[in-house]
Parts: C-alpha cells; sequence; structure tokens
C-alpha cells in the first residue's frame, strides 16, 4: 500500500531518482518499497538487494551520535514518525552502515506517509552524507567538552553522578562541580536558550564565568547576581540562561542554593519519597539589578538529590500535557529510582514515551548527589 500510494504521479520514480539525498520507503512492518539511486550511491546497497527486506535487518544498521542502535523502537526516527504521525522538525545524526560495512555520519529526516484517508500506511526516510560537516562538528564536540568539569571530586561521604545528552553533537547545557574546601561543594547547572551551535558558544562563557566567581558560592544568591551582571552585557531583553547554583555542605548536611528560574532540586529518600525544593529569581541575561534568595534544606545518610535542565520536564504529550517536575520524579520511581540508580536510556525512552515527537527537543542534563 505504502509503495502504491508512492506511486500515485507516474514521474514520481523519475523525480525521487533526481534528488542528491538517499530516500527510501517502508510499510508499517517496515520493509522497504522503495530505494532511490542516491539511496544506492551513497550506501552501495542496489535496489534490487534491498526491496522487500526490513530496514533493521543488517541493512543501515542506523546507530546515534551516542552509541545506541535505533532499530529498536523508541529510538528509531521512522518508527517514531509513524506511531506520532509527525514528521521530523530537524534532521538527525546518524551512523548508518553502508553495503561494505563502513559507517558514515548521515542526517536523517523523516515523514509519515498517509492514505488517501489520513491513515498512516508507512513511512519516509532521506539522508544526507554528512562526513565533512560532522568532522568540523567533532572538533567542535572536543573543545567544549574541555569546558565541562567532568573530573568529579572524591569523597567517600558522597558520589557525584552527571548525566549530559546533548541535542546535537553539541549542546547549551553546561554543569561544574568543584571542592571549596574540605567539606563544601560548590555546584553550577545551566541551561542556554536553545541548542546547538550558538547555544554551545555562550557555554565557553559560562565556563570562563565560573572559573572567575566560583569562589563566591558560599553565598549562592552573590555567585547569581554576578552572573547575572556580567551575562547581561551580551544580551538584551531576552532570557539568556536558566541555572541552579550552590553549596553543599557534607558535614553539615545542608545543601543552600539560588535558582534563576531553574527547575526544583529533588531530595529522594531511600524509599522512593521525594520532596522539591525552589527558589525564586529570573533567568540570567533579563535584568542587570536581579534579586536572587537562596533556598536552603538538609539532607540525611542515604537520601538522593537531583537537579536536571528544563529538558528533562519541559515535554509535551499527544494532548499537550506538559511532563513537569511531578512527572519526572514519577517517571523515576516507576524506573525503581533511587534504589536502581539511573540508566540514561530507560529513562530517555520513558520521557520519548511519554512525548509525541520524533526525538527530545532539547538537551538533557541530570546532576545527581548521592548521599553515603
Amino acid at each position: 500500500m505504502a509503495d502504491r500510494a508512492l506511486k500515485s504521479h507516474p514521474l514520481t520514480g523519475t523525480i525521487l531518482d533526481s534528488l542528491n539525498d538517499g530516500l527510501y520507503v517502508c510499510n508499517l512492518e517496515r520493509r522497504i518499497t522503495y530505494w532511490s539511486k542516491a539511496a544506492e550511491r551513497i550506501t552501495g546497497w542496489s535496489a534490487e538487494e534491498i526491496l522487500g527486506r526490513r530496514c533493521m535487518d543488517d541493512i543501515l544498521q542506523h546507530v546515534d551520535k551516542d552509541g545506541r542502535h535505533l532499530c529498536g523502537e523508541e529510538f528509531c526516527p521512522l518508527y517514531r514518525c509513524m506511531v506520532t504521525g509527525q514528521a521530523s522538525a530537524s534532521p538527525v545524526i546518524v551512523f548508518g552502515r553502508t553495503r561494505t560495512g563502513q559507517r558514515i555520519p548521515m542526517t536523517v529526516s523523516v515523514a509519515p506517509l498517509h492514505d488517501g484517508n489520513g491513515e498512516v500506511i508507512g513511512g519516509v526516510e532521506t539522508f544526507h552524507d554528512f562526513s565533512e560537516a560532522y568532522a568540523n562538528l567533532e572538533r567542535a564536540e572536543r573543545i567544549q567538552s574541555l569546558s565541562m568539569e567532568h573530573d568529579q571530586p572524591v569523597d567517600d561521604r558522597i558520589r557525584f553522578n552527571p548525566f549530559y545528552r546533548p541535542h546535537d553533537m553539541i549542546g547549551g547545557d553546561y554543569f561544574a562541580i568543584r571542592r571549596l574546601d574540605a567539606d563544601r561543594y560548590a555546584f553550577f547547572l545551566a541551561d542556554v536558550m536553545g541548542h546547538g551551535v550558538a547555544a554551545a558558544l555562550h557555554t565557553m562563557h559560562l565556563s570562563s564565568l565560573w572559573c572567575r566567581y566560583c569562589h563566591e558560592l558560599d553565598q549562592p544568591a552573590r555567585f547569581a547576581r554576578s552572573l547575572n551582571r556580567e551575562l547581561c552585557r551580551i544580551v538584551r531583553d531576552e532570557s539568556f540562561a536558566t541555572a541552579l547554583c550552590g553549596v553543599l555542605d557534607v558535614a553539615a548536611r545542608t545543601i543552600r542554593f539560588a535558582s534563576a528560574g531553574g527547575p526544583p532540586i529533588v531530595r529522594f529518600r531511600p524509599d522512593g519519597q521525594a520532596g522539591q525544593f525552589a527558589a525564586t529569581g529570573l533567568p540570567f541575561g533579563m535584568i542587570d539589578s536581579a534579586a536572587y534568595d537562596e533556598g536552603e534544606f538538609r539532607y540525611e545518610a542515604g537520601d538522593s538529590l537531583l537537579m536536571f535542565t528544563d529538558g528533562a520536564i519541559e515535554i509535551d504529550s499527544a494532548d499537550g500535557r506538559m511532563l513537569g517536575a511531578d512527572g519526572l520524579v514519577g517517571i523515576l520511581q516507576s524506573l525503581g529510582y533511587p534504589r536502581a540508580g539511573i540508566e540514561m536510556r530507560s529513562l530517555e525512552e520513558a520521557l520519548l514515551a511519554h512525548s509525541n515527537a520524533i526525538r527530545l527537543d532539547d538537551d538533557l542534563t541530570l546532576l545527581e548527589f548521592r548521599l553515603l
């Protein structure tokens, strides 16, 4: 049926075969019913070898930028478009396998194929060889990674676990943790507006400001005011970044923090009960005289503290219902957290299942503090 819908115009095959981008069509069983000339050229697979086979049957075997095989369900863009009835809003970077076994970076776009009654009967995927541009993004990724303080402090009273998934190769989330003295640790989690190259460039500026002002985090509100003043110099009349910052005292078992419009901090008890803690403050970069409140709470040994960027909670379902912090807490509890720890693939699958999208729309970063 998907093949018949594609051939409704006598010139369809000629037009599609003239495209520079590879294109293929599959039915709801994901069996390939059309394979373009450009798809042959890019992958080395001929139409005769491909037609009638499923796209997951040892052909392209897409892997994403994080190394996940996409030929299951939730993470497969083509599957997602047929389930949700939505076309991709922007290309996805994947690594497709050629006939010789070589993997090449590709940008992939997908769309559902409908019959005359509007029912989804298959899907269309176009792909483009992204090798040259990908090499530049790899260099940018290496540069950005240098600004992230991935080597976390070591202390037998606490364990720091960051989880970072940029939307693209590079992203607009930034986090850092630094030891201030024998018992106190400063932390900073920020989400720059947007994602991609422009947002990634701004994270480099955040990194320099962190290095300049992190000593002020014994008073989180003062740190927030300092960063806001600096960022107001480069942006005007628009939100620049939401953020959480603070200091954790492992001797006093307290955490003191300030928020620049960021999500709450969630404290999980060992039995899974959760409480949320928030402070008021405008996102950085809006008003240079903005004031920031401080919040403070205690924790006990065995608790887990979780911070996250907006990408973990600003996820709409098919009926327009935003997940929110409560929804994220519920998903984590359903996955056995905190006893089970955080397994990013399972969490991302659950977030996608809640959404009505091809993929998550934003960078995703979580900071977990496990108090031992």
